[in-house]
Order: structure tokens, then C-alpha cells, then sequence
């Protein structure tokens, strides 16, 4: 998938004539970091991807396939597993796809003994509910131990955290406000 990205953030820069010193001075990524992403050997943050997006004038989406004909439907066998820089965790997006959707639903796979990113807020609320595995949720200092069955609910703008405390991978569906993708 990450090829794949590289090769529409390529396609799209050399579209628009843009060179990558051209698009480093419109999104503030380094002209190395472009091209190593551009190349395919650098992952690639959601925050990153916005700023490549906004510079060439498109939507994010652009950049994710989305099943044809099934924009309400997400099919098991169309699922994509996906990294994101930053984290070790693994993400597979099954939301539908429509105009004007409020709610992002992915299935997140946390490491044995990993921590989910950094400790952080951003705007909007998140549901995460265990599948397999168990998640330390760690909200303003206050940590929730939450197991298989049972879910979690919170304003995504109190600073939190993720924490997988078991040898095997914690499996979890969440669902958050706003749209990453």
C-alpha cells in the first residue's frame, strides 16, 4: 500500500509540475523526507499525507483505493493492512465510503508489550472496544484496563494513550470522530 501512495504522491507532484523543493516549501516536509517517501522507503504519517494532499489540491481519500461499487459494503477480502509512521501498531480501515460520513472504523493490532504511539490529544472522541488481547488506556493520567468484550469511550481531546501489557497482540475495533482517511 505504501508503494502505492508513493507512486500517486509521484504521479501527482510531476502532474502539477511541482518539483519536490516546490512541494517541501508548500507542506514543510524536508526535500530528503519527500523523496524517500516518494521513493517508498520512508512510512509515512496521517499528518504528513494531509499536508502532501493539501499541497497538490486533493482530498486524502485519493490516496486510499476504495472498493468500486461497494461504498457502503467493505468486503473482508478487500481490506488492506497498513502502517503509519511513528507506530508499530498495524491498521486496516473497514469503514464505507460516502459523502459527508462522520465516523472512522478501524481495526487496530497493538504489539505484544508496545505502546500505541505517544501520549497525545487531537480533536473529536474515540470508541475502542477490545476484541482479542487486553489495552491499558491511559486518559489525563488515569489508567482503564480494558478486556476482551469490553470498550472504552472518550473525548479524544484529553491527552491519552495506548498500551498493549500482554505477550501476545490486543486486536481492537475503533471507531473515532473526525475522519483520518
Amino acid at each position: 500500500m505504501i508503494n502505492e501512495i508513493a507512486q500517486k504522491i509521484r504521479d501527482l507532484r510531476k502532474e502539477r509540475n511541482l518539483t519536490l523543493k516546490d512541494l517541501s516549501s508548500k507542506t514543510g516536509l524536508s526535500v530528503s523526507f519527500l523523496s524517500q517517501i516518494e521513493n517508498g522507503s520512508s512510512s509515512l504519517a496521517i499528518t504528513s499525507l494531509k499536508k502532501i494532499a493539501e499541497a497538490l489540491g486533493v482530498n486524502i481519500n485519493y490516496f486510499f483505493e476504495v472498493p468500486e461499487g461497494h461504498n457502503f459494503l467493505v468486503k473482508s477480502e478487500e481490506e488492506k493492512v497498513f502502517k503509519m509512521e511513528g507506530s508499530n501498531s498495524e491498521f486496516i480501515r473497514i469503514s464505507g465510503d460516502f459523502p459527508n460520513r462522520k465516523l472512522e472504523a478501524i481495526i487496530t493490532i497493538i504489539p505484544p508489550e508496545q505502546k500505541h504511539g505517544s501520549s497525545f490529544t487531537h480533536p473529536g472522541e474515540e470508541f475502542v472496544y477490545v476484541l482479542d488481547g487486553m489495552l491499558i488506556v491511559n486518559i489525563d493520567g488515569k489508567e482503564y484496563l480494558v478486556k476482551p468484550g469490553d470498550s472504552i469511550h472518550y473525548p479524544s481531546t484529553a491527552e491519552h494513550q495506548w498500551i498493549n501489557p500482554l505477550k501476545q497482540e490486543t486486536k481492537l475495533l475503533t471507531v473515532l470522530t473526525p475522519l483520518i482517511f
